[in-house]
This record gives structure tokens, sequence and C-alpha cells, in this order.
């Protein structure tokens, strides 16, 4: 059993105000392997007020001293990568390969990207020719809670961390007590590229706890969390009675848009696009709409794909998709694919149950349902594990209507020969992403969503902003 029950605050590791165990299960084996200790109010305390003090000196250092402290993390990071996957593997089921290529990699790709645009970010600047004498002035937000998922966690961090350090926030990190392991080998990766203490801190804790207490914090000045709409709705009101910043980066149903003129992988690379992390990511490409005129055969071809996906052990190398993350969301799964099939979606690849020949571990077949409606329960609702519904239209409009039908809007797809017609549903489609015909979004674009799916931007020169307030200044002297 590895036992790692201390907090990084101010520089050091230090032992919980009051002990309080909380087992880490592997979701490959059902069975405990490690144990933290989740925080009181008196730790939550505790960071706040290590990061409050370290606050003015960490402003005061001038962008290239943090730049550089953060080149130095990312030649730590790189060194602990093999660390980090199985950390990630065995707390929140990612398999081991895919643990050190997507989840591992994630974070080394963010803080790059980080570097680089922060290099070019003017903290100082005028505010235009026809007023010489104003300056606009960058500066860093604060105390920033950190609140970070389960499902991508390097990816979460190292979005917040970078663009906060590069800022010159101080932080104040909850990491998910689903998957806090990998968090703490960050936080050594920050103890040894020497950042000063009191700017990085971490607490582990539950979001009704150690999460409630830094929303509502008086002393953290911004919020920048990651996880449900609920829980961002919650954390929302708590910050509302100190008027902090709220950075919220929530859930998604994205449609994946397929015309008839659609490159014949599309629908291929749509399936195994949605069964990625085992269907645990907010981005995920979870409905499918295919016009008409290639639908039968999109549906087909849609089963074969999911029925040719293997699932396994994450500790097992190769080419599958692990276990969801706990027995919560494994039950919660289930109940929705028993609802599909309740509501007469067509049911064409996998179903309710774990996969063949494994009976133990959180486990879900690849699933697909045909012939559903944008009114059903599956439709609506994010599943959060490999499920994918396919849904027929006939007209753009009509393939417009039935995207947009949602409370969400964090990404979209659209696959099409049709350059025109693609960047119409680019501008038509209302999220905050729209990644068209296979083509991933390039190093330092904005990611983040509109309506339900939040607020804010994370990566690149977006997320630096985010982490800044803008300072107009009228009088100022050249020096």
């Amino acid at each position: 059993m590895i036992e790692k029950r201390e907090f990084y605050i101010n520089g050091e590791w230090v032992a919980p105000a009051q002990a309080r165990d909380h087992l880490v299960i592997d979701p490959s084996t059902e069975e405990p392997f490690a144990v933290i200790s989740l925080g009181s109010a008196a730790d939550t305390d505790a960071a706040v007020a290590a990061a409050r003090a370290a606050l003015p000196g960490w402003m005061a250092t001038p962008p290239a001293e943090r730049i550089a402290l953060l080149e130095k993390l990312l030649e730590i990071y790189k060194s602990r990568g093999e660390d980090l996957a199985q950390a990630m593997s065995a707390e929140m089921g990612a398999p081991i390969d895919m643990a050190r290529s997507q989840q591992v990699g994630a974070g080394s790709w963010h803080l790059k990207n980080f570097i680089r645009a922060a290099k070019d970010f003017a903290f100082e600047r005028p505010l235009g020719d026809h007023a010489p004498n104003d300056r606009i002035i960058y500066e860093a937000v604060g105390v920033a809670a950190l609140i970070t998922p389960w499902n991508w966690p390097m990816n979460q961090i190292t979005l917040k961390v970078g663009a906060a350090a590069v800022a010159g926030c101080t932080m104040v990190l909850k990491p998910s007590e689903e998957s806090p392991l990998d968090a703490m080998i960050f936080a050594e990766m920050m103890h040894d590229a020497g950042f000063p203490p009191g700017v990085f801190n971490l607490v582990n804790g539950d979001g009704a706890g150690v999460g409630t207490q830094l929303s509502g914090h008086p002393d953290v000045d911004m919020v920048s969390f990651t996880g449900s709409t609920r829980a961002g709705r919650l954390i929302s009101i708590n910050a509302a009675e100190t008027l902090k910043k709220v950075h919220l980066e929530l859930g998604g149903k994205g449609a994946n848009v397929i015309f008839e003129d659609a490159d014949e992988k599309a629908v291929k690379r749509g399936v195994l696009h949605m069964m990625n992390n085992t269907g645990q990511s907010c981005n995920a490409p979870s409905r499918m709409l295919v016009q008409r005129g290639i639908y039968d055969q999109a549906v087909e071809t849609a089963a074969a794909v999911a029925n040719s996906v293997k699932v396994g052990n994450a500790h097992e190398e190769g080419r599958h998709i692990g276990p969801v993350v706990n027995a919560t969301q494994w039950q919660k799964i289930q109940d929705l694919i028993q609802t599909g099939i309740d509501e007469g979606a067509r049911l064409v690849a996998g179903g309710t149950g774990r996969p063949e020949g494994l009976n133990k571990g959180y486990f879900v077949r690849p699933t697909v349902f045909a012939d559903v409606t944008n009114d059903m329960t599956i439709a609506r609702e994010e599943i959060f594990g490999p499920v994918l519904c396919i849904i027929p239209f006939d007209s753009e409009e009509e393939a417009i209507e039935i995207a947009n039908d949602t409370p969400y809007g964090l990404t979209n797809y659209v696959q099409t020969g049709d350059a025109a017609r693609a960047n119409r549903m680019a501008r038509a489609l209302r999220s905050g992403m729209v990644e068209m015909n296979g083509q991933p979004r390039a190093a330092g674009s904005p990611f983040g969503g509109m309506k339900q799916s939040g607020n804010g931007r994370e990566g690149g020169i977006f997320g630096i902003e985010d982490f800044l307030e803008i300072k107009a200044v009228s009088g100022w002297t050249p020096e």
C-alpha cells in the first residue's frame, strides 16, 4: 500500500492538521492500492496563507525569471514521465501505453506552449498611438485556487499551473481525490524546479470539503475549476459571496456532423475518438449526426468499429481502452445505457454489463446506439463513458438545429469535403471550439466552451490572460 498522507504547503511536505484517510482504488482491480489524507479547513487556511504571503514577491519577480522556472519544470517533467504514467494508469485507469503517450504528453505539450507564449507576451504595453502617455499593465489576479479532475489529470494541472505561474499568481491546487498521486509527483517537480515557497501549494481533499473551502475563501482571488457542470454551479454560488473571479471548464455533449461528402474514414475516426480515454473526455464527439444518404452505412461501420475496440486492464501494454474511474461512474453509465434501450434507441454494439471475459473492474462495453432522437436522455446527458449516439439528419439547416439543441457548448466537429459549407458550419455552431475533417487544433489554441460548458479559456496566450487583471494607467512617463 502506497502511503501519501502529507500535503505540500509553503515549500514543505507537512502532516494534515487532523487524520482523515482516503483509499485510492485501482479501477482495473477494484482494490485499494494507496492511501492519502483529505484536508480540513485548517489545512486549506494554511495553504492559502502561504500563497497570500508569497504573492507580493512572486508578482514582482520579472517574467523572464518566472519563465526560466517553467523551463526547468519542463525538463524535470520529462524525466518523471514514467512515474506519472504509472500513477495515472493505477489511479484513474488509463491504459499504460496511452498514459505514457497522451496523458503524460499533454502536460509537456502545454508547458512548452506556455513558455513560447509567455516569451512573446507584453505585460506592459501602450494603449495606442493616439494616447502616448497611457499604458496598459497586465497584473496577476492574485491567489488562485486550482481544482482539477481525474479524467485528464496532467492535462488540467499543467493548463492551470503553467498559466498561473507565468502570470505571477500564487496557487493552491486541489486535485481530484480519485487521482491524487500524479498531482503529488507534480508537486515534487515544482519543488525540484525551485519555485519559491508558497508559490505552489497542494492540499488533497474532496469537493464538499477542501473544494468548498477554497471557492468561498476570502483570501482566494480566483477559482479555476474543471469538472462537472453540476459542481461548477455550486462553485459559482459559493464564490459569489466574495466576488472572486471564476473560470469554469465544464461538461459537453459534442456533435460530430458527418455530411454525405465526408471522407471515407470520417465515421471510423469519430467512433475511435469517442472511445478514447474510455469516453471520459468533456470534448468527446458523443453525438454523431449523419446525413441520411450515408446513414445506414455509417451505422454499420460505427458498430463494426466499436466491436473491434478492445477493453482490458490498464496495466497491460497494448492498444485498448481501460476501465472507467470508479463504481459510481460505472453504475451511472449502465443506467444510461439501459435508459437508451428503454426509450427506443436501437442498440447496434455493446450494451449493459462488463465485456466478455472481464468479471472484475469497472469495465464498460463500447456501445453504439442508432436511431437516436435529440430529445432522448442519452442525447441530452453527458454519459462520460464509451457510449456513442447516432442521429440522422437531412439538411445542413437541420444539422445545425440538432447540434445546437443542447445546454452544452464545448466542442463540435464537422466532416465535409465542401470548404464553404465547413466554414458556414464553423460560424453557426454554438461552441467554444469546432474541429473540422479530423484536423486537431494547433499549439496554443484556446480550450473552453460557452453555455453550460463554462467560461474562460485555457492554453497558450489565452490561458495566461485568464490569470491576469488589466490595469489602465494615464500620465505614464517613459523611463
